[in-house]
């Protein structure tokens, strides 16, 4: 979800052009244990820059290319270095023939098990997978979920896979044109966060106001969602029982206070092999460790959707708004 203010947007048109690269934010450091993940002098940069709002990076590693969604325009672009940005893949999330307007394209970005490409839709209203293969983007898609109980999904907006298989992804509004729980198109009666297992839909979490971003700590047994709520602005823990059941639902960092000062919500985040969190939030992108102590932040003037890493964890893509800003994250 968009969540630039006015005074926001006055802000980045009076800074910079739709085309701008080159350096953007500073790095808060907030404990010696951010110095094993972030070198000191890393300075965060744009690299791609005049989209409406880029969402769900995702890197290939195959080819080196990193791939991310503008959501109001319904596109997937790609970047790679030397070559840029072009377009990868449109329609990316709506599909219908009558034209609409809102966040209708892709948003989170993912990849199977076995490498294929799943994207979250939110125009047509589902979790899907790229039929063609990722050297040959093609928009046919294979539906994975589009329905809870005979109800339509109202915007799938984030995914990710447990290493079992299972797929887990949240539900929130966004998609819906007014991104609202009154939307007369809404047909659940939770914002939920959803588990995908063999080819059967269920519901793992019904709690959450707005779950958004959704990723998982390493070994597969518990993950965190953000809540995308200025009043709750929470990114929250669950486990998962040996049957497959949530257990020990907690708070794993409260930023409801941060929120409301700064621009941003707890929304996109992923987690390296250490187990260290990089999360959206209030005011750029947040550096945990595993046990939910902040051990930075990439302060950003514009709001952070998402972010992505590399395969080597060497180097760090954030969507910011308008932006696509890499971070070297050591050598």
């Amino acid at each position: 979800m968009k969540y630039a203010t006015l005074s926001a947007m006055f802000f980045l048109l009076a800074a910079c052009t739709s085309k701008e690269t080159g350096p953007i934010g500073t790095v808060e450091r907030l404990d010696p244990g951010l110095d094993a993940i972030l070198q000191r002098g890393t300075q965060p940069e744009v690299i791609a820059s005049g989209f409406e709002w880029s969402e769900g990076p995702l890197w290939l590693e195959e080819t080196k290319t990193l791939i991310f969604s503008d959501v109001p325009t319904n596109t997937i672009h790609q970047w790679s270095e030397g070559k840029g940005v072009s377009v990868y893949l449109t329609p990316s999330g709506y599909t219908g023939e009558t034209p609409r307007g809102g966040e209708m394209g892709s948003n989170g970005l993912t990849l199977s098990l076995d490498g294929k490409l799943v994207l979250c839709q939110h125009g047509d209203r589902r979790v899907a997978m790229m039929a063609a293969p990722l050297n040959n983007p093609q928009p046919n898609f294979v539906t994975l979920s589009d329905t809870i109980g005979g109800k339509k999904l109202s915007s799938p907006n984030d995914a990710v896979y447990r290493p079992n298989g299972d797929l887990y992804f949240t539900d929130p509004p966004y998609g819906l044109l007014t991104q609202a729980d009154t939307d007369s198109a809404k047909e659940t009666p939770i914002n939920g966060v959803y588990r995908m297992s063999h080819g059967k839909t269920t519901v793992a979490v019904d709690s959450l106001t707005r779950p958004n971003g959704i990723a998982f700590l390493p070994g597969g047994k518990t993950f965190i969602v953000a809540n995308s709520d200025s009043k709750k602005a929470i990114w929250y823990a669950f486990d998962i029982a040996e049957d497959d059941s949530i257990v020990n639902a907690r708070i794993f960092y409260d930023a409801t206070k941060a929120a409301s000062s700064e621009q941003g919500l707890p929304d996109g985040l992923k987690v390296d092999k250490q187990g260290n969190i990089f999360a959206s939030g209030p005011g750029g992108l947040w550096i945990f460790n595993s046990a939910g102590k902040v051990l930075g932040k990439i302060k950003m003037p514009v709001p952070v959707s998402n972010c992505a890493l590399t395969a080597d964890e060497k180097t760090l893509f954030m969507t910011a708004d308008m932006h696509v800003v890499r971070v070297h994250l050591r050598d």
